[in-house]
C-alpha cells in the first residue's frame, strides 16, 4: 500500500547521537477516492495531519548537537497518531543534512509501509511498531538542486532534475516530461521513454521546443533528467514541470525559470552648455531591457556637494516601448533648472533587477561660450591697438 504524504508546515531537528539527527516534519496524509466531491463526480481528497520523522540525518562535524532536542517517541503506543518514521539512507535523499536549516513548505515525498510489529493503525490499518510509528521507507524519489534560476536573454540554462529508486528497480522503463506552465497557459517542452536497462534502440524523444534536450545516457547512468535549453528567448520564462515516472510511480519537480535582460543607458547629449535665454532639455534613454519595471531617477553633484542629490523635479517619462524580442525601453526627460552652476554633473541613475548595482550615466554643466560678435569685436579691438603702436 503506498501513501503520499504532502509536507507543508513546520519541521524541528532532534538529537540522535553519533553524528546524526533526526528531522520532524508536520505534514498532511492525502487520501485519494473518499466518496464523491465536485460537480464533475470526480474523486474527492481526504487530508488528515500526520507527523513524518527522517531518521539518522548526517550533522556536519562543525555543527553542535548540543541545542538539538532528542527525539522521544510515545511511551505508550496511540493507534491512531499518524507518526511515520523513515531513514534518508533507504534511498539516499540528496541534501539531506539542508533539512536541518529548511522551510519543507509544500514538499512531496512517497513512502511504503513495512511488517515490523503486530501493532495495527485504527485508521489505517497498517503495522506500527513498538513505539506507535508507522514504520516507512523512501522507495522513489525526484529531486532538483534549484528552485528557480534567472539566466539572461539569449543565453542557455541547465533546469536540474534527478530520480532514484530502491537498488532493485521498480522497473526498467522510465518516462521523463518537461512542461512549461507561464500565466495560466501550459505546454509541453520535451518528453522521453527508454529503458534503465540501456536496451538498443529503447530511447524515444520528443523535443517540441527547438533547442531543448535531455541526455538519455544520464538517464540511464546517474538518474539525470536534467533539461538543457539553448537560445532563450522571454517565451521559455515560466514554471517548468519535471515529471519522471517509473512503473506504478511518478512524482514531479517545480523550476522557476526567470529571464532577464539589463539595459543599455545612454543620454541624448555628451555635452551641455548652459544658456541663459534657453531651457535645454536633457533625455536618458533606457533600451532593451526585461522584465518590464525599471526604476529612472535624475541627481545632481555640484563642485561644494560630497554627495549627489536627487533633483525635486523628475521630468516626465515616455510610454514603454515593446520590441519584437520582448524587452522593453523606456526615456526619461529632464529639463535643467538655469540654477545650475557650472562644473555641477548632472546623473541619470537606473535601477533594474538584471543589474546587480545601479547602472548610470552622467554629463558636466560648462559654463556658457561667449557670443561670436564679441569675439570678432575683441579681436579687432586688440587689432587696432597693435598696430596703433606699432605707427607710433
Amino acid at each position: 500500500m503506498v501513501i503520499e504524504v504532502i509536507l507543508f508546515g513546520y519541521f524541528t531537528v532532534c538529537v540522535s547521537g553519533d553524528g546524526v539527527a533526526d528531522v520532524v516534519l508536520s505534514c498532511t496524509l492525502v487520501e485519494e477516492g473518499v466518496g464523491l466531491g465536485g460537480m464533475g463526480g470526480g474523486a474527492s481528497f481526504r487530508r488528515t495531519p500526520a507527523t513524518l520523522v527522517f531518521r539518522d540525518v548526517a550533522v556536519a562535524s562543525d555543527e553542535s548537537l548540543e541545542t538539538l532536542t532528542p527525539f522521544v517517541p510515545p511511551s505508550v503506543p496511540d493507534l491512531d497518531l499518524l507518526l511515520f518514521e523513515a531513514k534518508v539512507s533507504s534511498v539516499e535523499i540528496p541534501n539531506a543534512d539542508l533539512l536541518l536549516h529548511a522551510d519543507c513548505n509544500e514538499q512531496e515525498t512517497l513512502t511504503v509501509e513495512k511488517d515490523h510489529s503486530t501493532l495495527i493503525h485504527n485508521k489505517l490499518g497498517l503495522p506500527l511498531s513498538q513505539s506507535g510509528t508507522l514504520l516507512t521507507e523512501v522507495i522513489f524519489l525526484v529531486f532538483s538542486h534549484i528552485k528557480s534560476v534567472s539566466v539572461p536573454l539569449r543565453g542557455d540554462v541547465l533546469l536540474n532534475c534527478g530520480f532514484k529508486q530502491l537498488q532493485i528497480p521498480l522497473s526498467q522503463e522510465v518516462a521523463i516530461e518537461w512542461r512549461l506552465q507561464h500565466r495560466g497557459k501550459g505546454r509541453r517542452v520535451l518528453d522521453m521513454k527508454t529503458r534503465l536497462d540501456d536496451a538498443e534502440g529503447s530511447t524515444v524523444v520528443h523535443a517540441e521546443r527547438r533547442g531543448s534536450s535531455v541526455d538519455a545516457a544520464k538517464v540511464v547512468g546517474e538518474g539525470n533528467a536534467s533539461l538543457t535549453l539553448s537560445k532563450l528567448k522571454v517565451l521559455d520564462e515560466g514554471t517548468y514541470i519535471c515529471t519522471v515516472s517509473l512503473g506504478l510511480f511518478h512524482a514531479q519537480q517545480v523550476i522557476r525559470l526567470h529571464i532577464i535582460q539589463p539595459p543599455h543607458v545612454s543620454l541624448s547629449k555628451e555635452k551641455l552648455v548652459l544658456k541663459s535665454e534657453t531651457r535645454q532639455t536633457l533625455s536618458c534613454h533606457c533600451n532593451n531591457y526585461y522584465p518590464l519595471d525599471v526604476q529612472m531617477e535624475w541627481l545632481s553633484l555640484s563642485l561644494t556637494d560630497t554627495e549627489p542629490a536627487v533633483f525635486p523635479d523628475q521630468g516626465s517619462l515616455s510610454s514603454h516601448r515593446h520590441h519584437g524580442d520582448g524587452t522593453f525601453s523606456l526615456s526619461s526627460h529632464f529639463t535643467v533648472p538655469p540654477s545650475v552652476s557650472p562644473g555641477t554633473k548632472i546623473t541619470c541613475r537606473v535601477s533594474h533587477t538584471a543589474l546587480d548595482a545601479p547602472l548610470s550615466v552622467s554629463v558636466v554643466v560648462e559654463s556658457p561660450e561667449p557670443d561670436s560678435y564679441m569675439w570678432v569685436l575683441g579681436f579687432l579691438i586688440i587689432t587696432v591697438l597693435f598696430f596703433y603702436q606699432v605707427m607710433r
